[in-house]
């Protein structure tokens, strides 16, 4: 009986090695047969190994970042046998290469960040970039030269202010000096929100503020460094061109238009921005793809056509090449007028990788060209991977890529099993339904996206683009181009005209469907996990050609099934203390806030998919039994006190599961519970609490953010530093400046939006004077 078990068990592991060995070699030759699919891949894996770097609670070293590649490429050098192990090796080499540039970047891009608040500094340097603000005033980035009594390794490298009094003859290059109110870039609004400060340190922007008095011109300046002049040069001139299109065409078509030709939508009110928004037309108002597309392939034709009229040269010639080199050069102008924002470079390697593909007589529609521009864009910058416009750009462009070969594919197919009849039947439908099937495509590639970020989805967008696209594409765009050549000759007043009837119409478009009952979906915030199976879903459906990539439905209905697996946090503190909210019984947050609280309050909502205001959050408190020295309430049987004044402290103090206090904590109080202070949120961001049975559990941005180099300090200090106070020193003092060359070289423009690059308590849309 014991020999008889051995023999059976020797069976089984035998046939269970037969059945392993039989799966990796399917394995191994479905992935041999989709081998040119296999590049398809690297920017993912790329971008897998920047994930896991930013990810990481602390900063690593050079040498630990650099340290994976060395260990993948000695593994290489062992195994090298089978079509598995050269995957697996590829794929670890992407990741690992992902994970270093990640750091080096990092590190390249190193600047001073300010520690803490400092009031009416004096504040000298070069101004690089000056934009119109829709209710009044500018924002201007100045490259700072003196800040305070700072020294020049504790200076930021750039800080940006506000001016509530617009100075019309304030150019970029101009050295000036002025009086300002700066703080550090924000932290988050809740843990796992939005993070200012990070995409602040990449772009070297180590403070925000306002101005408290007008900018004076600083005659005494040295001059500005060569590269700085170079792109003041630029900036001037997209700064002439805005002011040429203001004055043929004022309002908000010219505000509009300055936005698509110079890239500058500063002037572009905020209702109309979330009309387009609200009707799923906000891509519009960004240059991208689809405006580049339009611009160089206005060019292309043109160059072509004018070609191929002058028979000397068609006929001996390859003119559709030279109109392809025609079309990079004209999308590289477009590039430079536009402003250098993350979306229009992106657009631009896209559309120099397509006409470059014609150059060397490649496709040029096809998947690698996709993935060699996403691989390129994030190997120069790799923390445009957690950029929105990043992901929804290249997920909208795999999926139309994806959708095309499917339909080439099928028609070559059945073109050979029905004869000529489906050619032109399938050609009709392509022509008439292209729109449609472009709308349709692009709105479900994105719609996770727009959930994750925005937590909305726009019900009638499919409706808005069918309308404003082909608008945008046969008047709008064309006309800004003619506009461009016009303009040296002083011709572009009627261009503008023709632009201006197409803005029109996108805005009649925008602002009807926006009006439209449900027009807007609010969704809830969901975690990491589930977004990232609908991304690995959709990937694996788009990239892979064979049927296992039906597989990728898998895991894009995972991704749906875990969306709603969220544990919501019971109670909120925020706003130094003076901002707490509470989950009700009905799901829905009930809020005190201070004065200034609104922004703060209005991510909270959005993150939770609540449709209300912060106003209307904070209007009725039915969960909180408030008088005049402060507020109690029930959560989960818990008791929760907000003490507004000292005189309540003995009894809070000795009753309170979860007591918050907007100023210090006095010594004696030591309640049975939680306790959250003025100096806890300051120090440590907003708190998120959770009642789970008897446990406490709380969740702070600093801990969601780890340490590093955008974090600051752990336990910040970021008291005010007034005139008379010497300047604290900086912890990234150690950090040095990039040469001129480099920051001529990486100098780009990301798309920030902050919403509160003035005062902490001042939001956007407020004055303080």
């Amino acid at each position: 009986m014991v020999w008889g078990a051995g023999t059976a068990g020797a069976a089984g592991s035998r046939r269970e090695a037969a059945g392993a060995a039989a799966f990796r070699e399917r394995l191994a030759g479905v992935l041999q047969a989709e081998q040119d699919r296999w590049f398809l891949w690297t920017p993912v894996l790329f971008g897998i190994g920047i994930f896991a770097y930013f990810r990481l609670p602390g900063e690593p070293h050079l040498a630990a970042a650099l340290m994976p590649v060395l260990m993948v490429l000695a593994l290489a050098s062992v195994l090298r046998r089978g079509a598995l192990a050269l995957v697996a090796l590829n794929a670890a080499i992407a990741v690992a290469l992902g994970f270093a540039a990640a750091k080096v970047r990092t590190d390249w891009v190193a600047a001073p960040v300010l520690e803490r608040q400092l009031y009416r500094v004096e504040v000298a340097g070069f101004v690089e970039i000056v934009e119109p603000r829709p209710t009044r005033g500018q924002r201007i980035t100045l490259r700072v030269t003196r800040l305070g009594r700072l020294a020049p390794e504790e200076r930021p490298r750039r800080v940006r202010v506000r001016i509530m009094s617009a100075m019309p003859d304030l150019r970029p290059g101009d050295a000036i000096r002025i009086k300002a109110t700066l703080a550090p870039p924000s932290m988050p609004a809740l843990p796992g929100d939005y993070d200012f400060a990070r995409a602040a340190w990449f772009s070297g922007l180590g403070g925000v503020g306002y101005a408290t008095a007008r900018p004076e011109i600083d005659r005494e300046a040295a001059a500005a460094p060569w590269a700085l002049r170079a792109a003041a040069m630029t900036q001037r001139l997209r700064q002439a061109i805005g002011a040429r299109i203001a004055a043929a065409l004022p309002g908000e078509a010219g505000a509009i238009a300055t936005a698509l030709i110079t890239g500058e939508r500063g002037g572009i009110t905020a209702a109309t921005t979330d009309a387009f928004r609200d009707s799923g037309l906000v891509h519009i108002l960004s240059i991208s793809g689809l405006h580049m597309v339009v611009m160089a392939g206005s060019v292309f034709f043109a160059v072509r056509l004018a070609l191929a009229a002058i028979p000397v040269l068609a006929l001996r010639f390859p003119i559709k090449k030279w109109a392809a080199a025609a079309a990079i050069l004209g999308a590289l102008g477009y590039l430079l007028i536009s402003g250098n924002s993350f979306p229009t470079i992106r657009a631009w390697i896209t559309i120099s990788i397509v006409f470059g593909a014609i150059i060397l007589d490649r496709p040029a529609i096809a998947m690698r060209n996709v993935a060699l521009a996403a691989l390129t864009v994030l190997a120069l910058v790799p923390e445009s991977l957690f950029d929105a416009g990043f992901q929804m750009s290249f997920a909208a462009v795999v999926a139309l890529v994806a959708a095309y070969e499917m339909i080439r594919d099928r028609a070559e197919r059945r073109r050979g099993e029905r004869g000529f009849m489906l050619g032109p039947l399938l050609g009709f439908l392509l022509f008439f339904g292209g729109i449609v099937l472009t709308t349709v495509v692009a709105s479900l590639a994105v719609a996770p996206f727009s959930a994750f970020h925005f937590h909305q989805s726009q019900q009638y967008a499919v409706l808005a683009n069918l309308i404003a696209v082909p608008i945008c594409n046969i008047v709008v765009m064309p006309a800004a181009l003619a506009t461009l050549v016009a303009m040296p000759l002083g011709l572009e007043a009627g261009p503008l005209w023709v632009m201006g009837q197409g803005i029109e119409g996108m805005l009649w478009c925008a602002f009807a469907v926006a009006r439209l009952p449900g027009a807007v979906g609010r969704i809830p915030a969901f975690n990491e996990l589930a977004f990232g199976l609908m991304v690995a879903g959709g990937l694996w459906l788009c990239l892979w050609r064979a049927r296992w990539r039906l597989l990728g439905l898998a895991g894009l209905a995972a991704g749906l099934a875990a969306a709603p697996m969220i544990s919501r946090s019971d109670i909120l503190v925020g706003d130094d203390a003076q901002l707490v909210a509470i989950r009700g019984p009905d799901g829905r947050l009930t809020a005190l806030a201070g004065s200034g609280s609104s922004y703060e309050l209005q991510r909270w909502l959005d993150y939770d998919g609540d449709e209300r205001s912060a106003g209307q959050a904070t209007s009725a408190s039915p969960g909180f039994r408030c008088d005049a020295a402060g507020c109690t309430a029930k959560v989960e049987g818990r008791a929760i006190a907000v003490t507004r004044h000292p005189a309540a402290l003995a009894d809070d103090c000795r009753r309170a599961d979860v007591l918050v206090i907007p100023f210090p904590k006095p010594r004696g109080c030591n309640p049975p519970g939680l306790v959250v202070d003025f100096h806890a949120v300051r120090s440590r961001g907003t708190h998120a609490i959770r009642l789970d049975g008897g446990a406490v559990d709380v969740t702070t941005v600093a801990q969601s953010r780890g340490d590093r180099p955008w974090s600051g300090r752990q336990e910040r200090r970021r008291r005010s530093v007034r005139p008379g106070y010497r300047d604290g020193a900086s912890r990234l003092k150690a950090f040095a400046a990039p040469s001129e060359l480099a920051d001529a070289l990486l100098r780009l423009r990301p798309e920030i939006e902050d919403g509160t690059e003035l005062k902490p308590e001042l939001k956007e849309g407020e004055t303080d004077q």
